[in-house]
């Protein structure tokens, strides 16, 4: 209690002092997502506030980057660690535990793994032993994994619940949801309090094996142990779990618990049942929530509204998926790609043409690029419509517009496999070579399958080619007996 009132009277404190030219002033975070939450769009206020060389008071880094991780926003998130550690900063091992996972997220587990490295001995403890054994985790590296988590044991090291849950989600993740239950055990024999995400963990091992009854009671064990209690994400959890079984009314009694647990009105379970009403197929729930949200925010986030937009869609509610978005569009302060996508997307679905290309037209009227999440969904209609000229401009484009976080888009190899079959079957090698061309400009080799595709297009179409075997030289490619046979065919002598 007076650590946590400690903690305000520092904010408070804090906040008097922003009056000073040093800091910012406003909170840190409220800064960066002041024009949405795209990457793009928190990349350049991030920038703004590097290049302003203002301070910000190290509870509202914390406080950002931790809205950052929920958010998925781990590029922006690790540059303001980085950069507040460069202008004196200090970490706890907290936060180079926190560090070393955003350090996995946005440049890999090597880089994580060299940054471990470095640490102080002093710094190497359960935080830091534990980031990288999670980090091991979520990239399947079982292997690793296992072997840190037995050196952590010979180091007696502190073995929390964090450890457990995480080598739990490995094996659930690897298809041996009948080793949770083991890790369960041990963690019972250790006198290791499990924590909500343990139940959960738990819980998703016996659903995947259809053992509903074993969920129901682990909820039962949860609450006669009383240790802990179950907050929302235990019973959206739940309603999951009975959703997916199609069990809709036990699944509605969860979201009923669920709700009742959002005493403090938290943005994110009320996102939770809306998108949970929205599988169980109750509307007019799905409605109600949203009007609730609506009142807990008046300034509903763009975020909220995309929730709300991709759930109408998915019941086939179009009519009021467009009134929300219109609504959406008069108040919106950023306009967000993504909320005109679901719609359009929706559009499309329907074979609406026309109503979607208008909506594109719209976002261009207000300065905003389709993005290649946009040209997947014209990609994914135009194949269905058996449409490849037109596909093959949408690969185009979806790789010239490139990836949220800056990175290139590529193709799905069902995509391409589709598209070059295409022009095999109609021996357009002016079309498959265009094609490839494309692809370089997504990534710097096209392939083997790529190739000897393009190889069989010439063969078909009775047309020679001087530069092909080089081409196959410079890719390094091992090619089949039969396109080694057809490059042969094609070569000129």
């Amino acid at each position: 209690m007076a650590s946590t009132f400690m903690q305000q009277f520092a904010k408070k404190r804090s906040l008097l002092k922003r009056s000073s030219k040093k800091y910012l002033e406003e909170a840190l975070y409220k800064k960066l997502l002041s024009d949405g939450g795209e990457e793009r769009c928190v990349r350049e206020k991030l920038n703004q506030f590097i290049d302003s060389r203002k301070s910000a008071f190290k509870w509202e880094v914390g406080h950002s980057l931790k809205i950052l991780r929920s958010r998925k926003l781990y590029g922006p998130a690790l540059k303001l660690s980085e950069v507040t550690e460069k202008r004196g900063m200090n970490k706890t091992i907290s936060d180079q535990a926190i560090h070393l996972d955003l350090i996995a997220k946005s440049r890999g587990i090597t880089a994580a793994e060299d940054y471990f490295i470095r640490l102080p001995e002093s710094s190497k403890n359960h935080l830091t032993y534990g980031a990288l054994l999670n980090c091991y985790c979520k990239d399947s590296m079982t292997e690793k994994a296992q072997t840190l988590f037995e050196k952590m044991k010979e180091l007696n090291l502190e073995l929390g619940a964090m450890s457990y849950n995480s080598l739990m989600t490995l094996h659930l993740k690897n298809g041996l949801p009948k080793m949770v239950p083991t890790f369960i055990q041990e963690m019972k024999a250790n006198d290791i309090m499990p924590d909500t995400y343990t139940y959960n963990v738990w819980m998703r091992a016996l659903a995947s094996v259809n053992d509903i009854s074993g969920v129901e009671r682990v909820i039962d064990e949860m609450k006669r142990d009383g240790r802990v209690a179950g907050d929302w994400t235990t019973y959206s959890n739940l309603a999951s779990i009975y959703a997916d079984a199609g069990l809709f009314d036990k699944a509605e009694k969860a979201l009923k618990e669920l709700e009742s647990k959002n005493a403090t009105k938290e943005l994110l379970p009320y996102q939770f049942l809306i998108t949970l009403y929205g599988r169980t197929g109750n509307l007019i729930e799905v409605y109600r929530v949203w009007r609730s949200l609506k009142l807990a925010f008046p300034k509903t986030a763009n975020l909220s509204y995309l929730n709300m937009i991709q759930v109408l869609v998915n019941l086939n509610d179009v009519p009021g998926a467009e009134k929300c978005f219109r609504e959406w569009v008069s108040g919106c302060p950023v306009y967000d790609i993504r909320i005109a996508n679901a719609l359009i997307g929706a559009y499309l679905k329907e074979g609406s043409l026309d109503k979607a290309q208008k909506l594109k037209d719209q976002v261009r009227r207000r300065g905003i690029q389709a993005n290649a999440k946009t040209w997947e969904l014209y990609l994914d209609y135009y194949l269905k419509k058996g449409e490849f000229k037109f596909a093959v401009k949408c690969v185009g484009n979806a790789i010239t517009a490139g990836r949220g976080d800056g990175g290139k888009w590529v193709p799905p190899t069902a995509v391409v496999k589709t598209l070059m079959q295409y022009f095999e079957e109609n021996k357009d090698v002016l079309g498959a070579e265009s094609f490839v061309e494309v692809l370089k400009k997504s990534k710097d080799e096209v392939g083997a399958e790529v190739l000897e595709s393009l190889i069989k297009t010439y063969a078909a179409a009775g047309k020679k080619s001087a530069v092909m075997h080089r081409r196959v030289k410079m890719e390094n490619v091992e090619l089949s007996e039969e396109g080694k046979k057809l490059l042969n065919e094609i070569l000129e002598e």
